[in-house]
């Protein structure tokens, strides 16, 4: 089974050097020197990790073959994809791939149904559930702690505490100006 591990980003310094947007728990594991990852676009691979550091807080990587600026620049927002046995589970308890949530089902904690994950969105701040409804509509689902509070992998299903308009239209909207306003009636 393939998993993507990283994005890459842009060209650092003049020896071949890129930034990489990380996108596994596992990055010692998956991004090491010797590491050879299949990419996407398949043209640009496979790459082979010939080095890697981290530098301000970025993992920054060099690759076998390239060594200049022009080369690095040329595999921006090329994936990295790693060879993983479908049978391996990560590390940590609360940890989950990609491919152990998708097609999930979501139901509220009172046993609602909400849809089914589609698709998880990596974003900068937090990972989302894409979730489509039975109705076709999608609902974005942050994956926290305080929002899903239980993925149960042998019923297959997700369970969250979504706060209110997360996935109706009821969100209660509270303003002080409201409540001035209906004093002064």
């Amino acid at each position: 089974m393939q998993l993507v591990v990283a994005r890459i980003g842009r060209a650092h310094g003049i020896k071949g050097e890129v930034t990489v947007e990380v996108r596994t728990d596992e990055p010692e594991l998956r991004l090491g020197p010797g590491a050879v990852l299949a990419t996407d676009p398949a043209s640009a691979g496979p790459l082979t990790i010939a080095s890697g550091r981290v530098h301000s807080g970025r993992l920054l990587l060099r690759f076998e073959g390239v060594h200049d600026r022009t080369g690095a620049e040329a595999l921006r927002n090329t994936l990295l994809i790693a060879d993983v046995d479908p049978e391996e589970l990560p590390e940590g308890e609360d940890e989950y791939y990609d491919h152990q949530l998708i097609d999930l089902d979501v139901v509220t904690k009172d046993g609602e149904e909400v849809g089914r994950i589609t698709e998880i969105s990596h974003l900068p701040t937090q990972d989302l559930f894409v979730v489509e409804r039975p109705d076709g509509t999608e609902v974005f689902v942050p994956f926290v702690e305080k929002i899903v509070t239980e993925i149960d992998l042998e019923e297959q299903r997700a369970v969250i505490d979504p706060p209110p308009g997360l996935i109706d239209d009821r969100a209660e909207v509270a303003s002080s100006r409201d409540a001035a306003g209906d004093d002064a009636r």
